[in-house]
């Protein structure tokens, strides 16, 4: 009969403990849920109010396993040896695990890169539509696109890359980009009027840009340990075996550079069939120096 009895006490505390569990839960949930509702009346910038779910979030799940913690408590007691003996095997198998949240968590207080931003990570270049716990999210560039478009396929890389490899990120504090286009011109062509045209196509389309991409530059001299550098589009002359070739040094936005190219080659194209002056484009030829001698027997059968 005693027996009896304190078997349906311990089925009643277990019940009770387990309703305790579920109501609490339950209420956590319903308020983290009200919390990240009212989040966009008090934090209006996307990115902050994007990491301030994703905290809430985690501030969810902590008050839940602390919750369920208190409840069980004298139950814990006797499984403190077992955990001490199991926590080694589990931190082993779960390494990669423990690694990606440690990036998670190094990607938001670090500010390594944040959601919109261009990056390439794990050998993975794209823009970053989601921050996970454990994987990174990204909008796929390149590939066999070209010109920094996407391609459509969307990666999931673990965040544990940022501790073993380089994330590159084209977005952050400079969101420009240096590129250069290379223009080849025959010998014998107006060499000055040449590159006047070139320099003043780059001034006209990118000009905009290398006045906001200083102002950028400005605050990043500032900011680190970097030597101060020209934003102004620039030209350079080589000459080879085969013409003369010019390259147009200038800055854009990193998510522009082929409609940029694209400006830039047709105000060249352009002004130079409208300038009259002699400018001819280079290709690639090839002169016959001497043509083998042929021995040709012919024969008639009879």
């Amino acid at each position: 009969m005693l027996n009896q009895s304190i078997q349906e006490l311990l089925s009643n505390l277990m019940i009770t403990k387990l309703l305790f569990v579920l109501v609490g839960v339950t209420a956590i949930v319903i308020m983290i849920k009200l919390i990240q509702s009212n989040v966009s009346r008090y934090v209006k910038d996307h990115d902050n109010r994007y990491k301030t779910r994703k905290m809430i979030n985690m501030i969810g799940y902590v008050i839940g396993l602390i919750l369920i913690a208190v409840i069980y408590s004298d139950q814990l007691g006797g499984l403190t040896v077992v955990l001490g003996v199991t926590s080694a095997g589990i931190a082993f198998a779960l390494q990669e695990v423990i690694i990606s949240v440690a990036g998670w968590l190094s990607i938001l207080v670090g500010n390594t890169f944040k959601t919109g931003d261009r990056v390439e990570m794990g050998g993975i270049k794209g823009d970053v539509i989601d921050l996970g716990v454990l994987r990174t999210t990204i909008m796929e560039v390149n590939e066999w696109v070209e010109g920094d478009l996407y391609n459509g396929r969307i990666v999931r890389v673990a965040n544990s890359f940022v501790f073993k490899e380089p994330v590159y990120n084209y977005s952050s504090d400079f969101p420009f980009l240096w590129d250069e286009i290379k223009i080849p011109i025959k010998y014998g062509s107006n060499y000055k009027a040449t590159k006047n045209i070139i320099l003043q196509a780059g001034m006209d389309v990118t000009g905009d840009y290398s006045i906001k991409a200083r102002e950028h530059w400005d605050e990043m001299v500032q900011k680190y340990l970097i030597e101060d550098s020209s934003t102004q589009p620039m030209v350079t002359l080589v000459a080879n075996d085969n013409w003369v070739e010019y390259t147009l040094r200038y800055v854009t936005e990193y998510r522009k550079r082929r409609t940029t190219k694209d400006s830039l080659y047709t105000t060249i194209l352009e002004e130079v069939d409208a300038s009259g002056e002699n400018i001819q484009f280079a290709s690639a030829t090839f002169d016959i120096v001497q043509v083998p001698s042929l021995d040709v027997n012919l024969k008639q059968n009879k």
